[in-house]
């Protein structure tokens, strides 16, 4: 499980705490000095957006095990340690925080007018602790990273979110990420308290805990699942632990709902296969139906749900519930086609959500409404824009030669090969996925003209084309040519299902 740091640097801690040390030099900065704040906070996210892709490019895909590792003990006594490293799993995501937080930046550069330096201060503290979370080994260091990122979403959508609810919808936000966590955290302390008893002593180092679980009691492994189980539902969010999102997602700012769906989302299917799963192996086999009926309720819930909306950015937020429950199946039907093509589907629902989130502050930025009756005709007004955004719906109802195909041809396989008859629901959300981004599409795009007044004006190049039209090209790209990325993780999957011992096999009722 050890590696080298090919590098010679501490390049993970460096990627890490670079957006923090750059919040903290706008700290330092006159509050109506708006030019320079947004200079540097393009330029800190820039900068650790290409640190992250050279670390991505460096990457050995046909090694095994965890690369660019950084270890030092930082609580002797205790043994707590400050250790990162990446492997085929966590590098795509790292890279995708490092990325949608570049374009947050970019897209924010105009819209956010009050209290700049403090905005763009919270984006830089908010990439800090979703980098961590990836890259993180040790359970206690993944909790402190894991929470650095509660305070600063929360700011984002009290602060400068839309509407009169937006206050509330941060407070919800706040209240039900933190109860989870607080089970997280007692599960962690019973975790570190039972390896008092190990030879090697009290731990919460990844690769020890590997090691020590499979010898747990099941009832202690049982604990341990739903210890963790909580906040990861909470914070991906699947049925019935998400009803805070709506209303944040809705009330959110462009970059704290990007921030939220493309990243924050992730962290909670991550969470699963790096911690939930390997520390309750037996557990995880026994209570796999569980995520499983859920995930399925799920997609097929928020699906419809997604489908009656009237506000074209809440129906994109419980698209985004689906997306996350198929990503949840696919993991936890443990088989190699389903795990990837769960990995797959955070990447490019990452891309693609993003890509339309963006869309919809576009569009409330020059009309001052989302709601879809209000808009129509946007082809004939917007028409590149039009055009992009409208990839990017295709994309996420899973049109073939874009991402989301990918990722749900392995996720359906997955679930096929395990239980075949649990692929009717799978196919049931597609057919609903198409219908309600095609209704949307048609009614705001297509059909009549909008009622609001408004004069469209061209989309800005680098604050509003680049992160729009650049995500969309990702999702393309992935759609087209997934290799690499199946490359990337095709050993660490086989890894992790090598050490449940379910040999492929897949889950079984």
């Amino acid at each position: 499980m050890y590696g080298t740091n090919a590098f010679g640097v501490p390049i993970l801690s460096i990627i890490t705490l670079l957006p923090s040390f750059g919040a903290l030099v706008l700290a330092l900065c006159p509050a109506g000095a708006h030019r320079l704040i947004r200079g540097i906070a393009v330029v800190a996210s820039g900068v650790d957006l290409l640190l992250a892709v050279w670390v991505t490019l460096a990457f050995d895909r046909g090694a095994s095990g965890f690369q660019f590792i950084e270890r030092q003990v930082w609580a002797k006594s205790l043994n707590l340690q400050y250790y990162l490293g990446l492997d085929g799993i966590s590098v795509l995501l790292f890279l995708l925080a490092s990325l949608l937080t570049f374009a947050v930046v970019l897209y924010s550069l105009g819209p956010v007018q009050s209290r700049v330096k403090e905005f763009f201060a919270a984006v830089l503290v908010l990439e800090t602790g979703m980098l961590g979370t990836f890259a993180a080994l040790d359970l206690s260091l993944f909790y402190v990273f894991f929470e650095l990122t509660l305070i600063p979403t929360a700011l984002l959508i009290g602060v400068w979110g839309y509407g009169p609810r937006k206050r509330y919808s941060a407070a919800k936000f706040f209240i039900y990420t933190l109860a989870g966590s607080l089970v997280m955290l007692a599960a962690i302390i019973t975790v570190y308290a039972l390896t008092f008893s190990s030879p090697s002593g009290p731990t919460l180092n990844y690769v020890d805990l590997l090691r020590l679980a499979p010898s747990w009691s099941s009832g202690f492994q049982i604990w341990m699942f739903w210890g963790f189980f909580f906040v990861f539902a909470i914070k991906t969010p699947i049925v019935p632990f998400h009803t805070w999102l709506p209303d944040a997602y809705v009330d959110a700012p462009v970059a704290g709902v990007v921030l939220l769906s493309g990243v924050l989302a992730k962290m909670g299917a991550y969470g699963f296969i790096r911690w939930l799963v390997p520390l309750s192996p037996d557990a995880s086999r026994d209570l796999a139906f569980i995520p499983v009926v859920l995930s399925i309720i799920g997609v097929v819930y928020a699906a419809y749900l997604a489908l009656v909306q009237t506000d074209l950015k809440r129906l994109i937020a419980y698209s985004s519930v689906a997306g996350m429950g198929f990503a949840v199946l696919g993991i936890f039907v443990f088989n190699t086609q389903g795990i990837q093509g769960a990995i797959i589907q955070m990447v490019s629902h990452g891309f693609l959500s993003s890509a339309l989130f963006i869309g919809c502050g576009i569009i409330y930025e020059r009309f001052h409404t989302l709601e879809i009756r209000r808009l129509g005709g946007l082809g004939t007004l917007m028409g590149v824009f039009a055009a992009v955004f409208v990839i990017a719906s295709l994309g996420n109802l899973g049109l073939p030669g874009l991402s989301a195909f990918v990722a749900e041809v392995l996720v359906t396989i997955g679930v096929f090969q395990g239980t075949p008859w649990l692929a009717v629901p799978v196919y049931f959300y597609i057919i609903l996925s198409a219908a309600y981004m095609l209704w949307a599409v048609m009614r705001v795009f297509y059909l009549g003209r909008p009622s609001v007044e408004s004069r469209p004006t061209a989309l800005s190049v680098y604050q509003e084309a680049v992160p729009l039209i650049g995500l969309t090209l990702l999702s393309l790209w992935l759609g087209v040519w997934a290799t690499p990325f199946l490359d990337t993780t095709a050993r660490s999957v086989a890894g992790l299902l090598s050490y449940l011992g379910v040999g492929g096999a897949g889950f079984q009722p």
